[in-house]
């Protein structure tokens, strides 16, 4: 017979979906200031640039942009395992979502 503990699932459950709703606001948040700083960075460029102060070879600006996402694909298996717990990894996620979307 399966023993489980409900009270020790939903503590389980509950705490990882606070701390997944913590992570989650926390990583829109930095995600909204990297774009801004991305943004003013581009726009610096582009300033410099036309002034011809800088020369910026943009092929070669965005290969580099498009290895990293490629780089980004390969850590997605570790995630794939994080979630195969079921109570952490439930609670976890729909916090982090939560968190995400309320940032």
């Amino acid at each position: 017979m399966l023993d489980v503990d409900p009270t020790a699932l939903g503590l389980e459950f509950g705490g990882s979906a606070v701390v997944g709703g913590l992570l989650g606001f926390a990583t829109k948040q930095i995600a909204k200031l990297l774009a801004i700083i991305v943004g003013v960075e581009l726009m610096a460029f582009r300033y410099l640039e036309s002034q011809e102060i800088v020369i910026v070879d943009w092929n070669r600006l965005s290969a580099g942009l498009l290895e990293t996402g490629d780089r980004a694909q390969e850590g997605v298996h570790w995630l794939v395992s994080t979630l195969s717990m079921l109570s952490v990894g439930a609670g976890f996620a729909s916090g982090f979502l939560i968190g995400y979307h309320r940032g």
